[in-house]
Order: structure tokens, then C-alpha cells, then sequence
């Protein structure tokens, strides 16, 4: 199926964005995101249906990934959550899409809970993979408790001169063992990595991803012309749009807490759901209930 979605391209300030379409052109818009180490192919069962009931879906490869590229060589490589959502607007102005539906997990869906917290105007409804997923970077240095942390080392190893080089030498591997440890319970990994990791040979990915691990603990300087974003994300802005977080009961990178701690933050009508058997690639591994989270708020 995948294989033969045609690959087009939005031109934004920053990147000639690659994207995914599905349905018809006058069909309400759906954007689903990936996360890393991600491609589009975690949506290949969720986007057909949607585009069989008459939606628009579009799936971007996000900056780093895939055909994704820069427009200039002298652009910073940045990973910031900020680069992240300015590319979801950028996508949608590129698209003349108003107003959208936004489904994400990961960096995908740390560019939708912006782009619903910050303008809330431009956003339908959202599908966030584990909730709450703006990063409180004046806060990030401060530690969390050992069982938090050893799930880390990937993060505090790419900080590292060694880690950048791992990643370089040896990112189809790396990007493999991440998989199996966020997904322990998943057994169609193995079989649909291989799909995915086609879109880490990107020529910007090592550098995007090392940045994106580096600005949230504060060891390496953001965009300048994104840090009007950054302090406004320093405050914890509310998402006020109508809401789903699905969260992965088997999830590697931080199991769902039987208490839902980011209630707080959503002002509108909200849900949680925690998928049981799953893990971090949330789509990929439930496409029904991504679907069906998707359709409840759609239809609703």
C-alpha cells in the first residue's frame, strides 16, 4: 500500500517538506505525525481508512527524515520542539489548510500539542501519543527517579562525541534496538522495521537528532528566531482543543502512570485511553484504536 503513495512536497521558509497524501483534495484535513525513530509507514493502516471516508490525510516526513530536506546549507540543524511545530504551520500555510485535525506521537506529537496549545484556532481536534508532550526545558535538568532514568541512556549518550558517532555508524542498528525496547511486547517489529529505517539515511537526521536531544536538557543553543516560541512553551500553556491521549500500558520509554498526570494541562474536553499490550509506537501497533480515536472526535 505504501508503496505506491506518491511522495510531494511542500515548499515552507525552511525545508522542502516531503509528505504523504491520502483521499480526496477537498476533504477535511487530517495531519498525522511520526515520532523518532519513525517514518509515515507507522500510519500505512490508519490514513486509507480515513481517505475511504472522504478525509483529507496528509503524513509529512518531519525534518531529518525521509526526502525531507533543508532549503539552505547555512539553516541550523535544529530538533527543538519549537523547529518542530513552525513545521507543522509552515506545512499547513504551504497547503492552505486553516484548520486541521492533528494526530501525533513523540516529535510528531510534540508538534501537534504546540500547535493546539499556541494556536488553538488551527486545530480541529487532537490525537496525542502520551498526553502532554511540551518539554519544560528550565526544568529538565533536575533529576528523575533511577527507574526513569536508566530508560534514558540513548538521550544522555547522544550528548556525548561517542553517541554522534554511534548514531552515524550505526543508526539502522541503533534505531532497531529502540524499537525492541520501547515495544517489548510487539511482535510485528522485526517485520516492519525494515520499512522505516529507509527514512533515517537522510543527510540531516544525525545532526537534527542530536540537536533535538541536546536542547531539552540545555546543552546546545536553539534557533534564534524561534526563541519568542521557546518562552512562550516555558510557561505550560493549556491545550483548550478537544482531546484523546492514548498511552501504551507496555511503553519502554515510560510506562503509562495509573494516575493521569497531565489533566491538568487540558482545559477542553478530554480522554485518556491506555491501549494495553502496546508500546511507543503507538499507530503502528494500534492502528484501530488510533482510528477509532481519530473518528470518535471527527464524528463527534
Amino acid at each position: 500500500m505504501s508503496n505506491h503513495t506518491l511522495i510531494q512536497y511542500a515548499l515552507t521558509p525552511s525545508l522542502s517538506l516531503a509528505y504523504e497524501e491520502h483521499g480526496p483534495s477537498t476533504g477535511d484535513p487530517v495531519i498525522l505525525l511520526h515520532g523518532f525513530p519513525y517514518s509515515p509507514r507507522a500510519y500505512d493502516e490508519v490514513a486509507p481508512p480515513l481517505a475511504a471516508k472522504g478525509y483529507r490525510v496528509i503524513v509529512p516526513y518531519l525534518r531529518g527524515y525521509g526526502p525531507t530536506r533543508f532549503n539552505s546549507p547555512d539553516t541550523l540543524r535544529s530538533g527543538q520542539q519549537a523547529a518542530l511545530a513552525q513545521d507543522l504551520l509552515d506545512l499547513m500555510d504551504a497547503l492552505s489548510i486553516p484548520k486541521a485535525a492533528l494526530c501525533g506521537y513523540d516529535w510528531g506529537g510534540r508538534a501537534a500539542c504546540i500547535v493546539a496549545a499556541l494556536w488553538p484556532e488551527r486545530v480541529r481536534c487532537l490525537v496525542t501519543g502520551d498526553g502532554y508532550n511540551l518539554q519544560d526545558i528550565p526544568r529538565s535538568t533536575r533529576p528523575r527517579a533511577p527507574e526513569t532514568e536508566h530508560r534514558l541512556w540513548y538521550q544522555y549518550y547522544f550528548h556525548t562525541p561517542r553517541g554522534v558517532a554511534g548514531l552515524t555508524e550505526n543508526r539502522r542498528d541503533l534505531c532497531e534496538l529502540l524499537w525492541e525496547l520501547w515495544s517489548p511486547t510487539w511482535t510485528k517489529g522485526p517485520e516492519l522495521y525494515p520499512l522505516s529505517a529507509p527514512a533515517f539515511e537522510n543527510p540531516d537526521f544525525v545532526e537534527v537528532v542530536i540537536h533535538s536531544y541536546r536542547h531539552r536538557f540545555m546543552y546546545a543553543p536553539g534557533d534564534t528566531a524561534l526563541e519568542w516560541m521557546e518562552k512562550a512553551l516555558v510557561k505550560q500553556p493549556p491545550i483548550s482543543v478537544p482531546t484523546i491521549s492514548l498511552c501504551g500500558a507496555d511503553d519502554g520509554v515510560g510506562p503509562a502512570p495509573e494516575i493521569d498526570d497531565d489533566l491538568e494541562h487540558f482545559t477542553g474536553r478530554y480522554e485518556r485511553r491506555v491501549l494495553a499490550g502496546v508500546g511507543h509506537n503507538i499507530p503502528e501497533e494500534a492502528p484501530l484504536d488510533t482510528l477509532k480515536a481519530l473518528l470518535d472526535l471527527l464524528q463527534r
